[in-house]
């Protein structure tokens, strides 16, 4: 089979260097791509959301299958256009990504659906919105409406902090467009979890669950960020909650859409607060996480490309999916500054030693070759992920692959899987 992944971050890394595995991949593409992806696949430079050029290139290549990788090009409607051309996509089509590109949306969908999730109300009046935020008091949570990298939701937990999150969208523009409509949504307690399952459009097969780090910071401290580290399984996340989930979330959700002409087909990902009620929805995203995939896919027995295609196809409820019995962590290596303004072009040394340990495979986010061998280009970078018997043998093999990197610049958390292994 001829494949074309799009995008150029570490899960798109993750995404071609599982492909690769498959004896069914006789030719691999990745638009963009990156430096490290090249080593697994051909790179194009056609950016992710250029719909044009992505369908001629497609057809032009007679590729047999699309995996879209960041959510900005399912937005645009990439699937639906190659849908369009009889191309096979993995990859819901712009209406039933709006699962993820609308919170306002998500929120409705899980209302009619009956799917747990916080209490919440949609605003496009900057003044109401205040007057609501005011009268729930806080700690509230404000989330711009629209796609915002990551960076568009505040927990917030003075009333002040609340209206602050509400001008940063409706008055300062910080957003965009994604800004102009907010949800506001009472905040839940609980564990955070990431849960992922393959939907062909009628029915869903569970594929695994982590847990990330948002913080850019030991101890959860500093701003919000893509993720700075991940672990999968999540041991919170039992085999129970799993068919709670599946039952009570997954399953209402996909048939909702169905319902509504949507038909999802890709992988939903949920982000659930385990509370003390059972698992509530947080967000829906319509792809693969980011760094998730990277702790995510090495875990995985299976040939992953067949489960692409009959999730593209059809046929999931007669497909199944092996596993390892190791654990898989992430650490994200970033350039200082980042999640804010961050300096381009400085070398990194020592990614094949650190690949040379066993159980480490260093994934490629924002990378590029330079003459002098690797430089970065990006905010997140490297994700460093280690696979071991249990989750601290992951976590010492992750941190092993870390130490053997040569980066002055850059930086990257120490405490990744605290919540499941206590502080180190």
């Amino acid at each position: 089979m001829r494949i074309l992944v799009v995008g150029s971050g570490g899960r798109e890394h993750a995404l071609v260097w599982s492909i690769a595995a498959s004896p069914l991949a006789t030719d691999i593409f990745c638009a963009p791509g990156n430096a490290g992806i090249a080593a697994d696949a051909t790179c194009v430079p056609i950016e992710a959301t250029d719909v044009p050029a992505l369908v001629e290139f497609s057809l032009a290549e007679r590729i047999d299958l699309v995996v879209i990788g960041p959510e900005a090009a399912l937005a645009v409607g990439l699937a639906d256009a190659l849908a369009a051309e009889g191309v096979l996509a993995f990859g819901p089509s712009q209406a039933a990504a709006e699962i993820e590109s609308s919170k306002g949306f998500m929120k409705d969908l899980c209302a009619r659906a009956g799917v747990p999730t916080a209490a919440y109300k949609r605003f496009v009046d900057r003044d109401a919105a205040v007057a609501y935020a005011e009268a729930q008091g806080a700690p509230i949570v404000v989330k711009a409406d629209g796609l915002a990298a990551g960076k568009g939701v505040v927990v917030a937990e003075t009333v002040a902090d609340a209206v602050a999150a509400i001008d940063a969208c409706m008055r300062d523009d910080a957003f965009g467009a994604a800004g102009a409509e907010v949800v506001i949504e009472e905040c839940m307690t609980g564990e955070e979890i990431s849960f992922f399952a393959l939907v062909d459009g009628e029915d869903a097969l569970p594929f695994a669950s982590a847990q990330d780090h948002k913080r850019a910071f030991d101890n959860d401290e500093g701003p919000n960020t893509g993720g700075m580290g991940a672990y999968s399984p999540a041991p919170a996340f039992t085999a129970e909650l799993e068919a709670e989930t599946l039952e009570r979330i997954v399953k209402p959700v996909v048939a909702e859409l169905k319902r509504m002409g949507r038909p999802f087909k890709g992988v939903l990902f949920a982000g659930l607060m385990l509370t003390a009620d059972g698992p509530k929805v947080v967000e829906f995203n319509a792809r693969f996480g980011d760094p998730e995939a990277q702790a995510i896919l090495p875990r995985l027995r299976s040939d992953f490309l067949p489960a692409l295609v009959v999730a593209a196809e059809g046929g999931l409820k007669h497909f199944d999916l092996r596993w390892r019995a190791e654990a898989a962590m992430t650490v994200v290596m970033a350039t200082k500054g980042y999640p804010g303004p961050y300096g381009k072009g400085s070398r990194i040394g020592g990614v094949a030693a650190a690949e040379e340990i066993e159980g480490v495979t260093v994934f490629h986010a924002g990378t590029v070759a330079a003459p002098d061998g690797l430089a970065a280009c990006g905010g997140r970078v490297l994700a460093v992920t280690g696979l071991g018997a249990d989750l601290k043998d992951a976590r010492d093999r992750a941190y092993a692959g870390v130490a053997a990197i040569d980066w002055p610049e850059g930086f990257w958390r120490t405490d990744i899987g605290w919540r499941a292994l206590g502080r180190a």
